[in-house]
């Protein structure tokens, strides 16, 4: 792992908490999370274990810190790794098409609601609390999906151009 590699991982993250911070809540405070789009972004520039270790905690992270679920932190942790190993599993199934634009949407739309499963029901044992699975999940996963899957649209197409530009070592500069 390189360190032109580790700045661009370390830029996605700190873009995706910048979108997280300035969208505003929705359904009781709660925000779509622009970090997992941007984790996603990595994951499928940098298809390797280090790279999505690592994405996957710093996403984690930083989710709960600026998490307003009550008790967010560690549910956000359980989330974004299992989410990342599991996108990256279906990332590797199909690596020669994983990165086609229409490809990369769906797989985002997807880890979206893995995500948004995964979280629910890690934060409903972590918090204890009786949350309607149901009605969160209607009301701030499917939400949550279609803002990813919009923001991954405009924002992956601008990441590629400027990789390929910049020369950087990533599986869509290789796939040339």
């Amino acid at each position: 792992m390189n360190t032109k590699n580790l700045v661009l991982m370390a830029l996605l993250v700190s873009v995706g908490a910048a979108l997280y911070l300035v969208i505003p809540g929705i359904n009781g405070g709660m925000k779509p999370d622009f970090m997992l789009t941007m984790m996603f972004v990595g994951i499928l520039l940098f298809p390797n274990v280090k790279s999505v270790f690592l994405l996957s905690i710093t996403t984690g992270v930083l989710s709960g810190l600026f998490s307003t679920f009550p008790a967010g932190f560690v549910p956000n942790v359980i989330d974004k790794f299992i989410t990342a190993f599991v996108f990256f599993a279906v990332v590797l199934l199909i690596k020669k098409v994983a990165t086609k634009l229409p490809v990369a949407v769906a797989l985002c739309a997807g880890g979206t609601i893995l995500s948004g499963s995964i979280f629910l029901s890690a934060a409903i044992l972590v918090v204890g609390a009786e949350i309607p699975f149901g009605l969160l999940f209607a009301t701030v996963v499917l939400p949550a999906v279609l803002m990813n899957a919009i923001a991954f649209a405009i924002i992956f197409p601008i990441v590629i151009k400027l990789v390929r530009r910049s020369k950087f070592d990533t599986a869509v500069s290789q796939a040339l």
